[in-house]
């Protein structure tokens, strides 16, 4: 039973450490928890600069709110000290499955309960601080006691930082690391209500709620797998058969249960259909590959899936495939996924593949290799990571890998989805390639899709393509290269550079404002 006494002059040497630790573990969990939030939603909505500053500058706001409240707890500091440890570990560990359950439903939803997850979880810990600096400063000075917690409040935030990208999320995962981050500041209330016991008013109560609160937390990690599949179905109309949460990206495969049909999605976003993925396979590989010249030597960036490699591999000339992608569990799935090893045809074991896992801007500034055929199978320039690898540099860099006579192909998004993205990328591409052909397909599970061919030289033709294809034919190719009104060039759109990073900006504006509804970007359809 806490003491008539409200000072806390004579805190023994062993409890002040207690307080000390939970002033670091504090300020470890606050700052995990808001780099969860950002993750989720840079996932769900994308746009991971606008999320991650939104998440931390709306959080520091809070923790402002929290330690003005702060002034209005006179009394009973550490008492309220667990007592808010309690609740920050119910909000926080709860945010990450909250957030996920709560997408599928509309969007304002969404939004409102991310701001409240973020005001919540900045308030409480804007709370913590003042409560344990004004404890120790009854014990010290006030000047020690501010550098004693602010020095230990960085330090933790720190470790917060760095254990969230190189451990919790590829190791964890988004719900788990959520999960466990609830435990540590369940673990700290608890540790607090032993040693600090004569400081509360019901000490046993207090830690009878908290062992509870430990058992629920304990449970939901021990059940994370189940609670995890259970929140990515929710995401998605097909059944998942594989998912990875790796040090770079979700990894999602779906299959749909009435008819062959397996699917990937990187962090929520469609990569390939199995019932129209040649459509798209072709249409990226083959006019590049049949153009008249050397083809020896071939690059591929990204496609870690090995299916542009499959279509690559039907030409026996072919004597070299580099495939570069960053994220090894990528490459790896490729390589050993049953379901996807057969529709890849095993084409991640030739033996002319080799595979490099790394940034492909820092293979193709290290590699000394030339190549007469480069495809780029990157994803939509969805952030800003992505975005560099559309920029002029990039291009630059790319050119001078390349024979005098090589020639370069890329996905380059929707013409008719993401208009202006297409040419602000085909006029990146003029700005370091003399001739550029643009052409577009019809994906059934994209839509209408966007190619660009580069070449260093204006000589040469389109040869044959080989015999067997499903899709891309000369008379397609041909067909392809004719614009409609309402998907032609647009006029004055801005180079993409390094330094002025338009584009990123550009397929934003274009996901927002172009014929995809919000339901078709939240079932991945991109």
């Amino acid at each position: 039973m806490m003491s008539n006494a409200s000072t806390y002059k004579d805190l023994p040497a062993s409890q002040v450490t207690i307080l000390l630790v939970s002033i670091l573990l504090v300020a470890l969990c606050g700052i995990v928890y808001e780099l969860i939030i950002g993750t989720v939603s840079s996932y769900l909505l994308g746009n991971s600069v606008y999320q991650f500053s939104i998440t931390i500058g709306f959080f520091m706001c809070a923790m402002g709110v929290g330690s003005w409240v702060s002034r209005y707890i006179g009394k009973d500091l550490i008492q309220s000290f667990v007592y808010i440890e309690l609740i920050l570990a119910i909000v926080g560990g709860l945010c990450s499955i909250s957030l996920f359950m709560t997408f599928p439903f509309a969007p304002w939803m969404y939004t409102l309960v991310m701001f409240s997850f973020i005001f919540a979880i900045g308030l409480l810990v804007g709370l913590e601080i003042p409560l344990l600096t004004r404890v120790l400063a009854e014990r010290t000075d006030t000047r020690n006691s501010i550098a004693d917690v602010l020095s230990l409040d960085y330090l933790g935030a720190l470790i917060g930082s760095v254990a969230f990208p190189l451990f919790l999320l590829p190791s964890l995962g988004l719900i788990s690391s959520s999960f466990a981050i609830g435990l540590i500041n369940i673990s700290v209330a608890i540790v607090n209500v032993i040693w600090l016991r004569e400081h509360l008013r019901h000490p046993r109560a207090v830690l009878y709620v908290a062992i509870g609160v430990l058992v629920a937390l304990v449970a939901l990690t021990v059940s994370a797998t189940r609670i995890t599949a259970f929140a990515q179905q929710h995401l998605y109309f097909d059944q998942i058969v594989w998912q990875k949460q790796t040090q770079y990206q979700s990894l999602v495969v779906t299959n749909y249960w009435q008819r062959p049909d397996l699917r990937l999605f990187i962090d929520g976003h469609l990569q390939f259909s199995e019932m129209d993925e040649h459509r798209y396979h072709e249409s990226l590989v083959h006019p590049v590959m049949s153009w008249s010249g050397k083809r020896e030597n071939v690059l591929i960036l990204g496609g870690g899936d090995g299916l542009a490699a499959r279509e690559v591999l039907k030409y026996p000339d072919v004597k070299r495939i580099d495939l570069v992608d960053l994220d090894p569990e990528m490459t790896k799935l490729g390589q050993t996924f049953a379901p996807l090893v057969a529709l890849n045809k095993n084409s991640m074991h030739s033996p002319i593949m080799h595979v490099t896992n790394e940034d492909a801007f820092v293979f193709i500034r290290k590699t000394k290799r030339l190549y007469d055929r480069i495809i780029i199978d990157f994803p939509d320039p969805h952030n800003e990571a992505i975005s560099k690898l559309y920029s002029i540099e990039f291009y630059q860099m790319l050119s001078q890998k390349m024979r005098p006579d090589a020639i370069m192909v890329s996905q380059s998004s929707s013409p008719f989805f993401a208009r202006d993205t297409y040419w602000s990328i085909a006029q990146t591409m003029r700005r370091i390639f003399p001739v550029i052909t643009s052409y577009h397909t019809t994906i059934p599970a994209f839509g209408v899709w966007g190619f660009h061919l580069a070449r260093k030289s204006p000589v040469g033709q389109l040869g044959q393509f080989p015999e067997g294809l499903a899709f891309m034919s000369k008379r397609v190719f041909d067909a392809a290269q004719v614009f409609a009104s309402d998907i032609s060039a647009r006029e004055n759109l801005k180079e993409n550079s390094i330094f002025e990073p338009g584009l990123y900006a550009t397929y934003l504006k274009d996901m927002k404002y172009g014929p995809l509804t919000k339901k078709d970007r939240r079932l991945g359809i991109n």
